[in-house]
């Protein structure tokens, strides 16, 4: 069983502030990656795909996510389907199997009711500067709170996974000088250039 404690220190690294969205993306990473009965990827195992969007509050969640699940950009294996929700499918690559899990409202609209969402947040003060004696409260709450109270669990279904393999290939622009990968170069007469070389020599 993956125990979310074991990996709020690694979240709060990874984040760099305290909130009450960070731990609730650990707690429903760990509770899918435990009803998946996976272990955190190391690889491609686990692909997350989450549903919010850009601009919004709470985004922090998708960073508890990628530290417990071990579902990162950099790794390709988190995508964000701009939804403006906080559901998230967690899919084990491997046998095809998925399921969602996606924060109680109940327990979302608790948190904005807050003073860290009231007096602080709101007003535009970072979430670094919010004291510890508001945060930490929140932070306690969700961590230790069951399951049940905090998270809607859905069944695990079947997922169709799709196949895709990295590009190893590259150039080298022939403008700025700069690796490229090979399916993002842009052909200019007898040239080979990346996007930005390539839209800035045709807005001329």
């Amino acid at each position: 069983m993956i125990d979310p404690k074991n990996y709020f220190e690694a979240g709060l690294i990874l984040h760099g502030h305290k909130c009450p969205a960070m731990p609730m993306g650990l707690r429903a990473g760990a509770a899918a990656m435990n009803k998946l009965g996976v272990e955190r990827s190391k690889d491609s195992q686990l692909l997350a795909l989450l549903e919010l969007g850009e601009d919004h509050y709470a985004t922090c969640f998708a960073d508890g996510i990628q530290a417990i699940t071990g579902c990162t950009f950099g790794k390709g294996n988190i995508k964000k389907l701009h939804y403006g929700k906080w559901g998230m499918t967690l899919i084990d690559t491997q046998s095809g199997k998925a399921v969602r899990v996606c924060p109680k409202a109940d327990a979302m609209l608790s948190n904005k009711k807050t003073e860290f969402f009231s007096k602080y947040r709101k007003k535009g003060i970072p979430a670094s500067e919010v004291p510890e004696d508001v945060v930490n409260p929140l932070i306690e709450r969700i961590m230790n709170s069951p399951e049940e109270m905090i998270l809607n669990m859905g069944e695990i279904f079947d997922y169709a996974v799709p196949k895709k393999l990295h590009s190893f290939s590259g150039f080298v622009c022939d403008h700025c000088g700069e690796m490229v990968v090979e399916s993002y170069g842009r052909p200019m007469q007898d040239e080979k250039v990346c996007l930005p070389c390539y839209e800035k020599a045709t807005r001329k």
